[in-house]
């Protein structure tokens, strides 16, 4: 329309244009054959002017361009450019992107696991990477202009957050700041932190995704939208699922009815039938095929469980479904046994390959942690490639790596999260079904949530309608850290950094509010305090006589029940192995025989001594063939042995035929005795001279014979309990000021008592400790410190390192860790010795591992297993005794390898032979599957 323009305005216009020619940021765009989004081309203005970003935008929708353009920035500058991502597999596939586009030659990659080329202008790191390379001064920061922090929102992960915020806080000034984050409800409260911490930073938030979302419901042989059609932001629920619930929910017809007078009419109950048969869940294999006969492949179907997803690529396996043809399958089998050449054949028996093979030449995968890392990263190609087109995957998958489907499923709205089932939150719908539509193939993504009993098409479209989720520091100082800085910086100086973190400027935002809540408060305080008044007397008097008659109750109650506690544990006490008992309640009530008291010397599987804290906790035997290990909750009364029954040496908890056959003889022994019940003894509250004295005092009081004693007594307790919380607000205002610099001063004063610190000056301790990163940093310190690892073969060494990473995910009801014999059985005990100490320390110095800071219990459950395959045991061996799948065993070698090059390069050089053997160590443990890698 450029004729409609005035000669000035053409003018104008062409200058424009001049000027953006000659910015770096039109020749960036030639690099692309798609044109850039609005809110790209503003991040990559921002940059080009010298300001720093936060983008925050869906899944999917490019923000990584503004990435790639501060690479092309950085390299236009005669600058270096550091791409950091949370995880391995992401470098890994950045790394790749950046190779093609700007040569091998001029990009690097450094992860734990890989240095290649690690001195280019570009190098692309894990962000642990990065962190240790600003506390250790590396040579390889000068020069450095740009850092791109890509999938930032990272900093509210609860065990690895703070990595990312030590990053932005400790970065010189002259470095400019690129954030990429998912869409995160707070992004101008992350924006104004980055703009306090790092100088002038730009937030561009995106609402918008490039390829359109539809929800969808799968119940039957129907496929329902989530939402009716229409205009504006709030969209109805499908009136077809609602009604669908409700009908479900109300389950008119129940065969007990007749038996109960009510006559349903068979007319009502066939009509119902109908219904009914038109609502299920649909099996696997029949989603797939229902998806693919509408178009919907390629799908990832997220299942929160590892053996969930294998067993679903079996049914679908088992049940026919082809999604490849000859001519794709032909490629799939060269791809895969290209990828897999370097794997010796008998390894690859072990690692099921010839069934994952099967499935993937079918079209059909599983994608979970517990994969070998080459499975899991050739399931990843293939998908990209379009040579598999189903895809069952835990959702670690949504962590980044760049598998875009057209369609997701989710079977559930409900994930385990390691303490209990719970529903998943609107951010991770929103990561998961971010996944869905491929920009640039595909014009509409899909997301199909499968029909479940009792759902409720009113959460799922508050799951689906919530676009985002707010962003939650979780920044706390530990010991590494403590050192680093105040050599460094000193102490003052760090603890003004510490102060400057998201974390505490969460904090005092915070504070603003909670002093408003306490303000209004205290105005309601004045109200309930003139609706109690009483005219016979002071009632405010009379209501604390109440409340002290009531805590007295209850104290009585509760010391009466710690009591029968008491008891209960010191009858757990007297119990022995073979002793025949009567477990009185609980999920496991009935018959047991003791196999192993719950009284041990030592630590049970990688948990907090519970000895101490909860009692014992007796290993049974159930007649119903259960081997469990019992809660003190499970004895509420004390429990006496009824029998005794001989152990069989031979008898192996793990064997089924042994626990059927010892069960056997435990019903057939002691089967028919009943055991006695135990009676209630005389409540101690009717014997109490205070529970007296106050009835006595009450009802002596002029308030008690008022007509309107009880109305005042509700406000009264209204008062009571409004007071009670205002007084915890201001707690929580006094508690939140300067959290983060009182936390440091406590673990401070921890490390000065261990002489890591004198005053600003850090001890030779503190400087070994400085090298050492990790969750129980401290306890490795203190490991090299008292020599405990000295003497230890590379294998040993190897075994007792595998107990400061490891962590195991069943829970503490397994039997103790099978552990190699003599020095290391010895070295493990002196380390949990340690541990003990340690925690005592902790808790004088009021350090709270509840809070993130501490360390946690040495887990001794993968020794025998690093220890095995560093003494060069086979594949097949290794596996079968650790009990875990091999992706799990991978990376926890690779955990155990990263620490011990820790240990290499802090240990002493004379006199000690624990860096050569740590080194050893490495070698010995990085073979077979543990090195297959697919960079370097």
């Amino acid at each position: 329309m450029t004729e409609d323009l005035s000669p000035a305005e053409r003018y104008a216009a062409a200058r424009e244009r001049a000027v953006e020619q000659a910015t770096a940021l039109a020749g960036f765009r030639e690099m692309y054959e798609f044109g850039l989004d609005p809110f790209q081309i503003d991040a990559c203005r921002a940059l080009e002017a010298g300001k720093g970003v936060l983008v925050a935008a869906p899944t999917g929708s490019g923000k990584t361009i503004v990435g790639e353009f501060a690479v092309h920035l950085a390299l236009l500058q005669g600058k270096k450019c550091f791409y950091t991502t949370p995880i391995k597999a992401l470098s890994n596939q950045k790394y790749a992107d950046l190779s093609k586009r700007y040569g091998a030659d001029k990009v690097g990659l450094l992860t734990g696991d890989n240095s290649v080329n690690s001195d280019a202008p570009v190098v692309v790191m894990t962000t642990e990477v990065l962190r240790n390379m600003l506390y250790s001064g590396s040579q390889s920061l000068l020069n450095l202009g740009y850092v791109v922090m890509d999938e930032v929102h990272y900093l509210s992960d609860r065990f690895r957050g703070a990595v990312w915020e030590e990053v932005i806080i400790h970065l010189q000034e002259s470095v400019t700041l690129v954030s990429l984050s998912a869409t995160v409800s707070n992004a101008e409260e992350f924006g104004d932190w980055l703009d306090t911490v790092r100088g002038d930073t730009q937030v561009i938030v995106s609402e918008h995704r490039p390829v359109p979302l539809f929800q969808h419901v799968l119940a039957g042989r129907r496929m329902y939208d989530l939402f009716e059609e229409g205009e504006g932001q709030r969209k109805a629920v499908n009136p077809d699922l609602t009604r669908m619930a409700r009908m479900e929910a109300s389950r008119s017809y129940n065969p007990r009815d007749r038996r109960k007078g009510k006559m349903v009419r068979e007319a009502d109950r066939e009509r119902e039938r109908r219904q009914r048969s038109r609502i299920w869940t649909p099996g696997r294999p029949e989603v797939i095929d229902r998806l693919d006969s509408e178009g919907l492949l390629p799908a990832i179907t997220f299942i929160f469980s590892r053996a969930a997803c294998e067993a679903a690529v079996q049914q679908c396996l088992h049940a026919g479904l082809r999604l490849n043809g000859e001519e794709a399958r032909a490629q799939v089998r060269e791809i895969v046994e290209e990828r897999t050449a370097a794997i010796p054949d008998e390894d690859l028996h072990v690692l099921g390959y010839y069934e994952w093979l099967e499935g993937l030449e079918r079209g059909i995968a599983a994608h979970h942690a517990g994969m070998l890392p080459t499975f899991k990263e050739v399931v990843e190609e293939l998908f990209v490639r379009g040579l598999v087109r189903a895809v069952f995957a835990t959702e670690t998958l949504a962590l980044g790596i760049n598998m875009p489907a057209r369609s997701v499923v989710l079977e559930k709205l409900v994930k385990w999260n390691g303490e209990q089932h719970a529903d998943i939150t609107p951010g991770e719908y929103t990561q998961l079904t971010g996944r869905a539509g491929r920009r640039g193939i595909d014009v509409e993504g899909h997301a199909v949530v499968l029909w479940q009993r009792a759902m409720s098409p009113e959460h799922l479209a508050g799951l689906a309608g919530t676009r985002t989720y707010p962003l939650r520091s979780s920044f706390k100082p530990s010991y590494n850290m403590a050192v680093n800085l105040v050599e460094q910086f000193g102490r003052h100086r760090s603890r003004e950094l510490l102060e400057t973190s998201f974390a505490q400027f969460q904090a005092d935002k915070s504070v603003v509010g909670i002093s408003r809540q306490v303000q209004k408060n205290e105005e309601g305080l004045e109200g309930y305090k003139a609706s109690m008044t009483c005219h016979l007397g002071d009632f405010e008097e009379y209501a604390r006589l109440r409340r002290e008659l009531k805590d007295r109750e209850t104290e009585l109650a509760k010391q009466g029940a710690n009591q029968r506690r008491a008891a209960a544990a010191t009858a757990l006490e007297k119990l022995r192995p073979g002793d025949v008992i009567h477990v009185p309640t609980g999920k496991y009530a009935g018959l047991a025989l003791v196999l192993d008291p719950g009284i041990p010397a030592g630590r049970v599987n990688g948990h907090r001594g519970f000895e101490h804290q909860d009692g014992p906790r007796p290993l049974v035997l159930t007649a119903e063939r259960q081997v469990k290990r019992l809660a003190a909750m499970d004895f509420p009364v004390p429990v006496e042995a009824l029998e005794r029954m001989r152990i069989p040496k031979s008898f192996n908890a793990r064997s089924p035929q042994s626990r059927r056959d010892l069960a056997s003889a435990l019903r057939t022994k002691a089967g028919h005795i009943v055991p006695e019940r135990h009676r209630k003894g005389r409540a101690a509250a009717a014997d109490d001279r205070e529970i007296a004295r106050l009835r006595t005092e009450l009802r002596a009081h002029p308030c008690h014979g008022c007509d309107e004693r009880e109305d005042h007594a509700r406000w009264a307790e209204r008062y009571h309990r409004l007071r009670r919380d205002t007084v915890q607000l201001e707690r929580r205002i006094e508690g939140r000021t300067n959290t983060i610099a009182r936390t440091f001063d406590r673990v401070v004063a921890l490390l000065t008592e261990l002489d890591y610190l004198r005053g600003d000056e850090v001890t030779q301790n503190g400087k070994r400790l400085a090298r050492l990163y990790g969750e129980l940093d401290l306890l490795a310190s203190e490991c090299l410190r008292e020599g405990v690892w000295e003497g230890l073969s590379p294998a040993e060494l190897a075994a007792c390192v595998s107990a400061l990473v490891f962590e195991a995910r069943a829970a503490d009801d397994a039997l103790a860790p099978k552990l190699p014999s003599g020095k290391v059985k010895a070295s493990l005990g002196e380390m949990v010795r340690i541990w003990g100490r340690l925690d005592a320390l902790e808790e004088e110095f009021k350090i709270n591992q509840a809070e993130g800071v501490g360390q946690r219990e040495p887990d001794l459950g993968f020794a025998w297993s690093a220890y095995m395959w560093a003494s060069d045991k086979g594949l097949d061996e290794v596996l079968r005794e650790a009990e875990m799948p091999a992706g799990d065993f991978v990376r926890w070698c690779k955990q155990v390898i990263d620490v011990l090059g820790q240990i290499s390069a802090a240990a002493p050089r004379e006199g000690s032979t624990v860096a050569k053997n740590a080194r050893k160590a490495v070698d010995q443990l990085l073979r077979g599957v543990v090195a297959y890698s697919s960079v370097g």
